[in-house]
């Protein structure tokens, strides 16, 4: 794998490595993970098969996956902890569901979008075998994304804990009221927002809910937090960044109940008094970076920005 110039596929290089990024490994079994309800994949899910197979390589297939075709299936956790390289079919949504499933796995993730928007699946559905190629031949980057320890605590007993890779976000559940929460980094206070909610985000997730709230747009290689208010009450509460390091505390200070969601898909009812504390995980997801367009060719195709 070259460091600079142009990959295989003719694809600008980076003429630097991120520190976040790390060697290819050798691939014999790949895990395929499909979105749901998607019966019109079917036929691409064979093909990949089909294809892989041609090439000496086992395949594990997820539950989705197999019911589309008709074929034996895993759950994903045990695609997660077998496979050499996971294959994922979908949505962002489904990224992240599988990215839950991977839990502490170092296996790489090769996000294939059938969607529309689709900033974790980066690559395009026409561009499946030629990524696959660039994989088997070693001329691939995998970026480790950083991802958050979520612990929701009551009386300083843990109620629940997630892994998320893009957000944990605490909101009102009451309609007509804007709740308090009393936040802190490292034991410092920040501030008591008076809002809808605030979002805690990874570089990663600054392109999801934080970035449609208002929050800056944090390139993934980078490791830090973004702390969004959700329609704040004082206005000069902006997004506010906070070092890889930090450890927030967010303490629940209204009556009223609070719902804590993590990356969308799961998450803990919050009363007064209870706390989440977010931290940087130890377990990065790692992904594989789109050889075919830089990060900000994948910003601009995907925000149209520069379009009138």
């Amino acid at each position: 794998m070259t460091s600079e110039g142009r990959t295989a596929s003719g694809a600008p290089r980076s003429s630097a490595v991120s520190q976040s990024s790390e060697a290819p490994r050798a691939v014999r079994l790949v895990g395929i993970c499909l979105k749901p309800a998607q019966p019109q994949a079917a036929g691409t899910v064979r093909g990949l098969v089909k294809w892989l197979g041609q090439r000496g390589l086992g395949v594990l297939l997820d539950e989705e996956g197999a019911e589309a075709t008709g074929s034996p299936g895993v759950a994903r956790a045990e695609v997660a902890a077998r496979a050499d390289l996971v294959i994922v079919l979908g949505g962002d949504g489904t990224l992240l569901s599988v990215a839950r499933a991977v839990s502490d796995h170092p296996v790489p993730i090769l996000g294939v979008n059938l969607g529309t928007l689709g900033f974790l699946t980066e690559i395009a559905l026409d561009e499946l075998f030629a990524a696959l190629e660039l994989v088997l031949a070693g001329d691939y980057r995998v970026e480790k994304r950083m991802r958050l320890e979520v612990r929701a605590l009551r009386q300083g007993v843990e109620l629940a804990r997630f892994l998320a890779l893009n957000d944990a976000v605490l909101t009102k559940t009451d309609l007509a009221r804007m709740i308090d929460l009393e936040t802190r980094a490292d034991g410092r206070q920040v501030t008591v927002y008076h809002a809808d909610g605030l979002i805690v985000a990874t570089p990663t997730g600054s392109t999801a809910y934080s970035l449609s709230a208002g929050g800056p747009i944090v390139l993934p290689e980078l490791e830090a937090f973004v702390l969004t208010p959700i329609c704040p009450h004082a206005l000069t509460q902006r997004p506010l960044v906070l070092p890889e390091s930090a450890e927030i505390e967010i303490r629940v200070l209204s009556r009223a109940e609070v719902q804590l969601t993590v990356d969308g898909q799961e998450g803990a009812l919050l009363r007064e008094g209870d706390v989440v504390v977010v931290r940087r995980s130890a377990h990065p997801l790692r992904v594989i970076v789109s050889p075919f367009r830089t990060r900000f060719e994948i910003l601009r195709e995907k925000l149209s920005w520069g379009t009138r």
